[in-house]
């Protein structure tokens, strides 16, 4: 930040995150600033050079390093003082690493010069004393966005000639099918090593791959699955996980479990209305609702930074208290308030400013999803997260847009259902409540696991869901566009190897993801697995994708197309289920399969269209 202030660099449009993190992957890639400013062209990465180099001069004048350097300073004095390298080859006799596919260049060029490698041509392929052993599956190489280099793994055999390889190719882990499954689905890829996974364990269950109309029939239904396969399987909860590519996707999958009171937990990251992002947004909406919450106000009061301070926003709240006014009259009338400093007046008095106009459009009762998008958009919450440029910054703003399109089905739902006596604002905020109160009472040691595909690494479960399987959605279209169309092809590789004997892929019709809804196209992936090894499921029309025939959907093993659903019928008393609202009871039915039901903990009775509600009864 000093280095960023020195050059006069505005942080507001550069955030320090943003380039710490652009400074970092160089030093990964054994790349300094002057060699970073020459490969690179835009105005953000001259910045970057230029501020990577400040920072390089200010921390050697400080005699200090960064946790980077660790690593780029033991290459830089090793490739300089050959007897000091020599000594510590010496004292490291042998040099196991596991993991390899995983490591970056400057990790790879300190292994070369650990082991005795002598000067390889193009800073790569070289001699070595015998001492190194390395345990890796490129197959599984999928960090390439936090700078590693699968080079290494690939280019092992040339880089170190006299290295005996060793294949461990049978698997104690997956039956035979699930194998066969990723051996297909990896042959795809051009870079890869020759191996065949097999194992002598059972040849087991087919590979399921489900078409389902939507993403809320997609968690319906994968809730069910996990159901049966406790009811009727005696599979324990603990040895179910459901995978998926971003973060963003779990959001529906969380709410319907929660409605059908399955337990679970998010491993490698938060509960969705949990995140930082999703509690800031809804803070937001909590203030225009209710211009008293001091909680909510005081997160986003400086929510995205605004310069105001801690000192600041104590004495605005000690105003508000010592004089019994609501926070946001403080922060209305913050000119009034004592000892406050200019700058601190002039930028709580923007925030004001902010509020009062969104305060203004949320009186008018019109969609919540306009408000949310208007809100995220005028505070610069989502331009402050474009500004940092990392990838944990777009998964972020994913999750916001989710909440935006679950703002669009709740402003869609109660266009049907009518208006109530609560404000469309209030009502948003009332559902989400409702939904972590019931998450609260869910309380049970035996819990489904839900994760991204990349924290899945290295584990295993006895069945396993991978949700979201379609073009755009999985392969990510950030990674189509990049051309990493092979790691997502190793990212599906690992998700499929974790399962023991289960594995089922959903992909939806139609999804609304990230706020905007699009028509799914089935994952090439799926139909790079072996046909002869899946069991397709569809509900509704013929499942589509790769252009099959009728007569070629019979001979590929897809379910035959279901008779249209009978409507569910209802009676005055029957208890019910809904995937967003929770359990409710019936209390009346109108003509046309019409249903008002009253939902635990809501204030009014809601009318339902039962032929297309999400509803069940409730077992």
């Amino acid at each position: 930040k000093r280095c960023m202030d020195e050059l006069e660099v505005d942080p507001k449009r550069f955030p320090p995150r943003s380039l710490k993190a652009q400074i970092s992957g160089a030093k990964n890639r054994l790349r300094d600033a002057e060699t970073l400013r020459e490969e690179q062209g835009s105005f953000f990465e001259e910045t970057v050079a230029d501020v990577f180099a400040l920072y390089e001069k200010r921390m050697h004048t400080a005699n200090a390093m960064d946790f980077d350097d660790l690593l780029v300073r033991a290459v830089n004095l090793f490739e300089l003082f050959a007897d000091l390298r020599e000594r510590y080859a010496r004292n490291f006799r042998h040099v196991l690493v596991d993991e390899y596919q995983d490591t970056n260049r400057v990790q790879y060029r300190l292994l070369q010069l650990l082991t005795g490698a002598t000067d390889p041509p193009e800073g790569r392929s070289g001699g070595t004393e015998g001492n190194l052993f390395v345990v890796g599956d490129e197959s599984q190489s999928v960090y390439g966005f936090r700078a590693a280099d699968i080079r290494n793994i690939l280019d092992f055999e040339r880089d170190f000639p006299e290295a005996s390889t060793v294949k461990l190719e049978q698997n104690y882990r997956s039956t035979s099918t699930i194998l066969d499954a990723a051996n297909g689905l990896i042959s795809h890829n051009r870079e890869r090593l020759d191996k065949n996974l097999w194992t002598d364990a059972e040849r087991g269950d087919p590979v399921t791959i489900a078409e389902l109309d939507d993403e809320h029939e997609e968690a319906r239904w994968v809730a069910g699955e996990i159901d049966r396969l406790v009811a009727e399987e005696g599979v324990s909860r603990d040895e179910v996980a459901v995978f998926y590519r971003t973060n963003a996707q779990s959001r529906v999958l969380e709410d319907t479990l929660v409605r059908f009171v399955v337990p679970y937990q998010v491993i490698g990251g938060t509960k969705f209305y949990e995140r930082a992002e999703i509690r800031d947004a809804i803070a937001y909406l909590s203030v225009l609702a209710n211009p008293s919450d001091s909680i909510s106000l005081s997160r986003i009061l400086n929510s995205p930074r605004r310069g105001i301070g801690s000192t600041s926003e104590g004495r605005l709240l000690a105003f508000a208290n010592t004089n019994g006014v609501p926070p946001l009259d403080a922060v209305l009338g913050v000119e009034g308030i004592p000892a406050m400093g200019a700058a601190a007046v002039k930028s709580i008095g923007r925030f004001g400013e902010l509020i009062a106009s969104l305060a203004e459009r949320a009186e008018r009762r019109g969609p919540v999803a306009e408000l949310l998008e208007a809100t995220l958009s005028e505070s610069g919450y989502i331009e402050a997260l474009e500004a940092e440029r990392t990838v944990e910054a777009e998964g972020r703003i994913e999750n916001l847009q989710e909440l935006i399109g679950m703002a669009g089905e709740f402003d869609i739902n109660r266009e049907l259902e009518g208006e109530g006596e609560l404000s469309p604002l209030e009502e948003f905020l009332e559902q989400i409540s409702l939904v972590n109160e019931q998450d609260a009472l869910v309380d049970d040691s035996s819990k489904v696991t839900l994760m991204t595909l990349h924290n899945a690494k290295g584990l295993e479960y006895e069945a396993v869901f991978v949700i979201g399987c379609e073009d755009g959605v999985f392969p990510h279209s950030r990674s189509i566009d990049e051309g990493n169309l092979e790691e997502e092809r190793r990212l599906c590789y690992v998700g499929l190897t974790r399962a023991r004997k289960r594995l089922t892929l959903t992909y939806a019709r139609r999804r609304i993801l990230f706020g905007s809804q699009g028509a799914g196209i089935p994952s090439r992936f799926l139909g790079e697995i072996p046909q002869h090894l899946v069991e397709r499921h569809s509900t509704g029309l013929p499942p589509t994708g790769w252009g099959l025939t009728d007569t070629m959907v019979a001979s590929k093993g897809f379910a035959p197309t279901p008779e249209p659903t009978q409507a569910l019928e209802l009676m005055v008393g029957d208890d019910i289920v809904h995937a967003s609202f929770g359990e409710g009871v019936v209390t009346g039915v109108e003509p046309g399969n019409v249903v008002i039901v009253r939902f635990q903990g809501a204030r009014r009775d809601r009318k339902l269209m039962a032929d297309y509600a999400p509803i069940q009864k409730a077992s």
